[in-house]
């Protein structure tokens, strides 16, 4: 191994760790804070502009608090010391309400605002980047949150909110709008196989499953946060990863420093290499998915009260066929069904932030670009690739304007928001199963205003915020009806006890989406048929109770219930398309009308522990029923109605820098719709489902186990880290659907007449191991 044979003078026992205290309200610099580590009693003070350093600290792991006279006392958890690139951890402190004396007001550990009073989780730096199970694939780290869930089977990395569809949810990269987090994107819906955000940007991940601020458009089910940190200010460093499926490069650094100690200006970057296509042909699989990615920030401090930031991420994306020297029927299948896909995506964003004086406020002014180039096609012969009977090439492209201003009066947090968007959506389709072809372009812009008023009591018990929203675009029939997208929201949390231990949180909301691009921009005989779709509502309401049972724990226990209005529902399949979406396709090329409803309800227990006395766990347990009608109007079981989802997270780190974690995912049986063998014989090697009958048949229960372990050695100035993960680690079968094939003969000849057999034998049990290592300086 790289470490034999080192010298001990070489390895390094200690660590420095440095970042920022801020007002949380105004974003001004806080000098004079106390910055201690509880587990050493030791501590810094702020300098001027905000600024600590803790030298000299063991290279384990602690727990921050900082103080400050006139603001609530807050902590962080699981913050780790390295002997090289440790990231910045910053704090931003919220002013104390109520006077209590000589009593210390501690700060919520588990984030809580008066917009999104419940339904908000939020992972720390640390839980994102020794997510066991995940292979550093923050799609697959969410979907430990409560109430989240991932397509069962498949090479898929779906995000389903409790109960919802996989394009009900909106991500957000520090305020700038991405369509998409994974590579392999299912155009029209969400999902992918495989994540395409880099792990090591992040300073934490915040999803809203109810109560979606009013400044966000477009949300059924979710809305992501992904905050990232800034580029060192000081220093350059550099993170390497190195991982069975993937390779990645993160620098960072300060830009014309100078002879100064700090830099006004910082950079972060990234690159990211697959290497999953030499592990796929390895194993002799039928297809090879090969991509890159990249993701950059540039943070530019004007002077004291104005910021500017640039920040992208983007994607180059290969799908492409593998024919095996040898395959069985299982591998012909597949050889035989999937598709080509070609895809590029990129997202630019340049965010301008304003703070006022006097702590009075700030506003935010962003454009931002994002694009998506999707090459789709399926053959008849993948081998040769001919026999082409589906194609989608199509480019989406999105210009947006936001404006956000937020002003503090009194108790008061008043927010305002305006979004101009620009689209554009060419799309050249052939589709021979189902008689269509068309070359169309459509353009249209859309827009938005909300605004949202927020206050708390003067003791502090009752936080609470009412909010409205406006929508409208150029293209569809109804668009500039805002009466019909008018979306009040309404949200409340009531401490019981002067500890603030208890308290109960409420929300109701109504909330709009426009349907996919791939929707309003489908053509049959040369005329737009989707022009008379409708926005699709959502109409929440949420109860929660939380207690805390010590500063690092909690119990909550919501109860929900989600109703949709104007469901898009396919004409041809007579299903809801939120239904669909979750597999490789394209969702929302056909034609439809807005005549669905929906409804999702359950509840939802939740037990989290912060990072102490050396370990970390997150329990949640979620009933919850998913139900949508097609063109019959009759409700029936959707694709996602497992009804019961249990997921357990946990960690514990070991003397001497090993950390062992685990995540236990149990889903219940599934609907899917069967395979129509008739008409699937007809159109081989297109599979057509019978829609009429989803719900009628499921898949066993959904059973996964897996484990990671860590070791960190620091050395002077760096840190080696290795890391071994065992996704499936006890074997169980992993459900999937039925899989069908054409009838061969001993020599792999079509037999005559064609016929559809069922494939029998399928075994998913393997344990997937992965070893990586990450190394710092």
């Amino acid at each position: 191994m790289l470490w034999v044979g080192l010298p001990l003078s070489a390895y390094q026992n200690k660590g420095n760790l440095s970042g920022y205290v801020t007002d949380a309200k105004t974003g001004e610099s806080i000098p004079g804070a106390t910055v201690q580590v509880l587990e050493l009693q030791t501590g810094a003070i702020t300098n001027a502009e905000g600024f600590y350093t803790l030298e000299n600290l063991p290279t384990r792991t602690f727990t921050l608090q900082v103080s400050f006279v006139g603001y609530e006392t807050q902590t962080k958890f699981n913050i780790v010391i390295r002997s090289g690139g440790n990231p910045d951890v910053n704090f931003e402190l919220k002013e104390t309400i109520s006077e209590l004396g000589q009593v210390v007001v501690m700060a919520n550990p588990f984030q809580k605002i008066e917009e999104t009073p419940l339904s908000i989780q939020k992972l720390s730096r640390e839980e994102i980047a020794t997510y066991p199970g995940g292979n550093n694939d923050i799609a697959k780290v969410v979907q430990s949150l409560p109430g989240v869930s991932g397509s069962v089977g498949g090479f898929r990395n779906d995000i389903i909110i409790r109960g919802g569809a996989p394009n009900e949810n909106v991500y957000y990269l520090d305020g700038i709008e991405i369509p998409n987090i994974n590579h392999f994107a299912t155009q029209g819906s969400a999902g992918g196989p495989v994540g395409l955000l880099n792990v090591s940007f992040f300073e934490g991940v915040t999803l809203s499953t109810s109560a979606f601020a009013a400044q966000y458009d477009n949300a059924l089910s979710g809305v992501l946060q992904f905050d990232q940190r800034n580029g060192n200010n000081r220093e350059f460093r550099t993170n390497f990863r190195l991982s069975s499926s993937e390779s990645a490069l993160t620098f960072e650094g300060p830009l014309f420093k100078g002879e100064n100690e700090t830099s006004k200006t910082s950079f972060i970057a990234s690159a990211r290499r697959s290497y999953l296509q030499f592990l796929f042909q390895a194993l002799d699989l039928p297809f090879l998915p090969d991509y890159w990615d990249y993701q950059y920030k540039l943070t530019h401090a004007v002077d004291e009260y104005n910021e500017i930031i640039i920040t992208g991420v983007g994607s180059v994306d290969d799908f492409s066929i593998n024919v095996p020297d040898e395959y069985d029927e299982e591998q012909q299948a597949t050889l035989d069904q999937v598709p080509v896909i070609k895809q590029q995506t990129n997202t630019i964003g340049v965010s301008w932030k304003r703070r006022n004086k006097y702590g009075k406020g700030f506003s935010t002014f962003s454009l931002s670009n994002n694009r998506l180039n999707n090459d789709f096609r399926r053959f008849e012969n993948n081998e040769n690739q001919t026999g082409l009977y589906l194609q989608n090439l199509s480019t989406e492209s999105e210009t947006k304007f936001r404006y956000n201003s937020t002003r503090f009066k009194g108790n008061w947090t008043l927010v305002s928001s305006a979004g101009l968007q620009f689209v554009s959506y060419e799309n050249n389709s052939l589709d021979l199963v189902n008689n269509n072809n068309f070359d169309n372009q459509i353009s249209f812009t859309k827009y938005g205003v909300s605004f949202q008023a927020s206050s708390i009591s003067p003791d502090d018990r009752l936080k609470y915020s009412l909010g409205i929203r406006v929508d409208g675009n150029s293209f569809t029939e109804s668009g500039n009806d805002f009466w019909q997208t008018l979306s009040p929201r309404a949200s409340a949390s009531y401490t019981f006890d002067a500890l603030k231990k208890w308290s109960v949180n409420a929300s109701l909301g109504r909330y709009y989406k426009i349907p996919p691009y791939t929707i309003l921009g489908y053509s049959q005989a040369g005329s737009l048929v989707n022009k008379n779709t409708e926005y699709i509502r959502s109409d929440h309401a949420v109860l929660g109770l939380e207690y805390l049972l010590n500063p690092s724990s909690r119990f909550t226990l919501e109860g929900f219930y989600k109703k949709y209005d104007n469901y898009p529902v396919s004409l041809e399949q007579g299903v809801s398309l939120a239904n669909l979406g979750g597999d490789f396709s394209v969702l929302g090329n056909e034609n439809v009308n807005s005549t669905g409803e929906g409804r999702t309800y359950g509840m939802e227990f939740l037990y989290q522990k912060k990072f102490t006395n050396n370990y970390y766990a997150i329990l949640a347990y979620t009933w919850y029923k998913s139900e949508f009608t097609g063109l019959d109007g009759v409700y029936r079981p959707s694709a996602w109605d497992s009804n019961h989802l249990l997921t357990f997270t946990g960690g514990y780190k070991f003397g001497n820098n090993w950390e062992l974690s685990a995540r236990m995912r149990y889903l219940g049986s599934t609907p899917y719709a069967p395979v129509d063998r008739n008409a699937t014989l007809e159109n081989y090697p297109a599979i057509i489902k019978d829609n009429d009958q989803l719900g009628s048949v499921r898949l066993n229960a959904f059973n996964q186990t897996d484990i990671r372990i860590d070791k960190k050695w620091n050395f002077s100035r760096w840190t080696f880290n290795v890391f071994l993960e065992l996704q499936n680690a006890f074997g169980q079968d992993i459900p999937n659907e039925p899989e069908y094939g054409l009838n061969r003969d001993a020599q792999g000849n079509i037999t005559t007449p064609r016929q559809l057999v069922l494939i029998e034998g399928i075994d998913n049990s393997s344990i997937l191991p992965s070893l990586g290592i990450v190394i710092d300086f």
